[in-house]
């Protein structure tokens, strides 16, 4: 689950037991509950699964015929027709079973798959504001890191409030972490953005009317957006991953775009707490941890930073 993001199926579970070692009580266990499950409706294993495990098995099976081989070699040395200096080039070509083939770019030899990269259409969310798209290209690309800079006060949270309305409206889904501000306050700026109303107007709206905003904006939007909460400085790249793999597995729900409100206030995943570090060092870790999340889910990941008249004049 952790690692494939997905449950296992009955296949998976057979050829997980069949190598790990339990006692007898408890294989008997999982034994009947696996023939109760042969009844049920087993879906697809997940191929990621199936290739890993499949090499492995291979690498293993490549492995113990290398020993074989090797103590042939030396038990029986008149038999065989390699000598004992073999016996290094057995375990090396056991060791190197793969099947990953990549290797490397080749530079003359892939020239066709370069050209085809720099004439391939790179997918973006784009932005509702036309200065954005202009220096940002079109927009958001996946497996990016994106930092809007900004002042104390001047509304970075409000700017990503509408950045995720915007996704949303275009038909993406939205994962929106806030470490600064309530759940349900982050919802009401997206409110006042999607409805077309004023802050102010949202608390004396009628029920029966916000209702109907809300189902029309339903009928409109074919994205989803959900918006997660966590204690300032409290949260690092480790829980907004166990954050995604439980909204797909939970919700079925997978994200185009991630924003993070905001990177300074975040935690890092590979700097302890209490451990002295400049601030420098701190947040770059973070960023270094989130540019790896958005690499790692192929999303884009906006986040905002603040900084002082210093820093602008930098």
């Amino acid at each position: 689950i952790n690692k494939y993001n997905n449950l296992p199926t009955k296949e998976a579970l057979v050829i997980e037991l069949d190598s790990t070692p339990l006692k007898d009580e408890e294989f008997e266990n999982v034994t009947e509950l696996l023939t109760y499950l042969e009844g049920q409706n087993d879906e697809k294993s997940d191929i990621q699964w199936l290739l890993e495990t499949t090499e492995k098995f291979c690498q293993d099976k490549a492995i113990y015929n290398a020993v074989v081989s090797s103590i042939k070699i030396l038990d029986e040395p008149e038999k065989s027709k390699s000598d004992k200096g073999a016996i290094p080039e057995l375990l090396t070509d056991a060791l190197s079973v793969s099947f990953d083939p990549h290797v490397g770019h080749d530079y003359l030899l892939d020239s066709d798959d370069r050209y085809s990269f720099y004439h391939k259409i790179e997918k973006k969310i784009p932005f509702d504001l036309d200065y954005f798209n202009k220096i940002t290209g079109g927009g958001l690309s996946s497996k990016t890191l994106n930092i809007a800079l900004a002042g104390t006060g001047v509304g970075k949270s409000l700017f990503m409030c509408h950045v995720s309305s915007s996704a949303l409206s275009q038909g993406n889904n939205v994962l929106y972490i806030t470490l600064e501000m309530a759940e349900e306050r982050i919802a009401e700026r997206i409110d006042a953005n999607l409805l077309n109303i004023r802050l102010d107007d949202l608390v004396s709206l009628p029920k029966k009317m916000y209702e109907k905003k809300i189902e029309d904006l339903k009928s409109t939007v074919k994205g989803r957006l959900i918006i997660k909460e966590y204690p300032t400085a409290a949260a690092s790249t480790n829980h907004f991953r166990a954050l995604l793999n439980e909204l797909n597995l939970k919700r079925n729900f997978k994200p185009d775009m991630i924003l993070v409100d905001y990177i300074n206030i975040c935690s890092s995943a590979r700097i302890r707490p209490g451990q002295y570090v400049n601030s420098y060092s701190y947040i770059k870790s973070i960023a270094e941890e989130l540019r790896g999340l958005a690499v790692e889910f192929d999303v884009p990941i906006l986040s905002a930073t603040q900084t002082n008249r210093q820093g602008f004049q930098n």
